[in-house]
């Protein structure tokens, strides 16, 4: 993980204008974390974590716990790491400088403010209003490593976890805006990913490929974050609608929630299960203790079986989130950063092998199984069983099956004109065939 400076450090953590604990990293202690006794008293409170429970001990939570928690913050990968840092000036390696330098909005309702600092003034809406132009060089910046120059290093402050070139904005009566001061961002920036992998597969429409695939996952009833495609110049984007903001009248609420690394108190290099990151039965025992435990839980192994369908290796912990609610309830948040492998699977260079395609979580049978073209009907069935969830599932299998032609016909005319035939042909075709194989598969 992110290690230890060389001098003790603490940053205030903060929820919508109230001080929740305080993070600190020493040479030789590590990393705590300890709740306020405002926070502790206060009707509202919650839990920054699930893995950080609320407690009135005096003692702070230490160690591995706290460390993994802030580090799942900031952005999976190293290169994008590396470039935050050199354009901060900060260590890439080390999660306190560099959530020092962009932990004002980060996912959830977390800001991360020197100790001691005043109380944001969150209930007020702070912002510039942005030009194309002006948008293009937000974008152009996202992809550079160049230092910023002093004075723009105070305007945007922002930590998006995630393995993709991303930034975001404010938007407001249609109006695209830099927010400043305390007030958040509402809509996520997404670029386009480029090559991926070993066998440097072409994710160039990752745009289109992940905006098809929420369309999909919607059209089976599952919730998912609201995107749509816009163009800024030369940079074609993904805009996704963040579901941790909420607008009152004269402010911007952040919504408390984090992911199934943080809920589990996993470093985010351990989020894939193969890498030693939680499974199906994991996530699924969790949700035992969500405020919908029943619906969590067919919805999140019904995911699953989508996933399956679309071809999306990448449903791994850090992409399923839950909604942190007061005195330690929560609940599934939508779902987020789907795609389908299907337009870059098949034979020849720069391809996917199809018989190697796996899902991020395994299903059981006898053993567990995570290939794609070795998973059978019975072993949905079987990992439903075996989390005590009955019969139940073969239920929604029923349901699925039944309801793909409606789901691909819909998805066929919401697509836009000049939309890429080598996204969504293979993408609903593979989902066909997928349905086609599962059909005939025994339960």
């Amino acid at each position: 993980m992110a290690g230890r400076p060389s001098k003790s450090q603490a940053l205030d953590v903060w929820m919508n204008g109230e001080r929740v604990g305080t993070w600190s990293v020493s040479p030789r202690g590590g990393h705590a974390f300890a709740y306020s006794g405002e926070w502790l008293a206060n009707p509202r409170r919650r839990p920054i974590s699930l893995s950080l429970p609320l407690t009135h001990e005096k003692d702070p939570f230490r160690g591995e716990v706290v460390e993994a928690w802030f580090d799942n913050l900031l952005p999976d990968s190293h290169d994008i790491r590396t470039r935050i840092a050199r354009r901060y000036g900060v260590s890439p390696t080390q999660a306190f400088q560099l959530l020092e330098a962009i932990g004002r909005d980060c996912v959830g309702a977390v800001q991360l403010l020197p100790a001691g600092s005043p109380t944001p003034e969150v209930r007020r809406i702070e912002a510039r209003p942005l030009t194309t132009a002006q948008i293009v060089a937000l974008l152009d910046q996202t992809l550079s490593a160049a230092p910023l120059p002093l004075g723009e290093q105070d305007e945007l402050r922002i930590s998006l976890a995630g393995a993709q070139e991303k930034t975001a904005l404010l938007l407001q009566d249609n109006q695209w805006q830099l927010p400043l001061g305390a007030t958040p961002t509402t809509h996520i920036l997404k670029l386009p990913l480029g090559r991926v992998g070993a066998v440097q597969a072409d994710f160039s429409t990752s745009v289109e490929n992940e905006w098809l695939c929420s369309r999909v996952i919607h059209a089976f009833g599952l919730p998912v974050a609201h995107c749509w495609m816009e163009s800024f110049g030369p940079h074609k984007v993904l805009v996704v609608e963040r579901f941790d903001r909420h607008r009152f009248p004269d402010w911007w609420a952040r919504l408390p929630q984090e992911d199934f690394c943080q809920v589990l108190g996993i470093p985010p290099q351990h989020k894939y299960e193969s890498h030693g990151g939680p499974g199906i039965d994991a996530i699924l025992d969790k949700l035992r203790g969500s405020q919908d435990a029943e619906a969590d839980r067919q919805r999140f192994l019904m995911t699953q079986l989508i996933f399956w369908l679309l071809g999306a290796p990448d449903g791994h912990a850090k992409n399923f989130s839950v909604f942190l609610e007061p005195e330690g309830r929560f609940r599934l948040t939508p779902l987020y950063d789907v795609m389908s492998a299907w337009p870059v699977t098949g034979s020849g260079p720069n391809l996917f092998n199809r018989k190697k395609l796996k899902l991020a979580m395994g299903v059981w049978g006898k053993n567990k199984h995570d290939l794609i073209d070795s998973i059978q009907r019975r072993h949905w069935n079987e990992t439903a069983k075996r989390n005590a969830m009955g019969l139940t599932f073969e239920t929604t299998i029923q349901k699925v099956l039944a309801a793909v032609p409606a789901v691909l016909g819909k998805v066929a005319t919401e697509l836009p004109p000049g939309f890429p035939e080598k996204v969504s042909v293979p993408i609903l075709e593979g989902i066909q065939a997928q349905a086609t194989r599962l059909a005939a598969m025994p339960a």
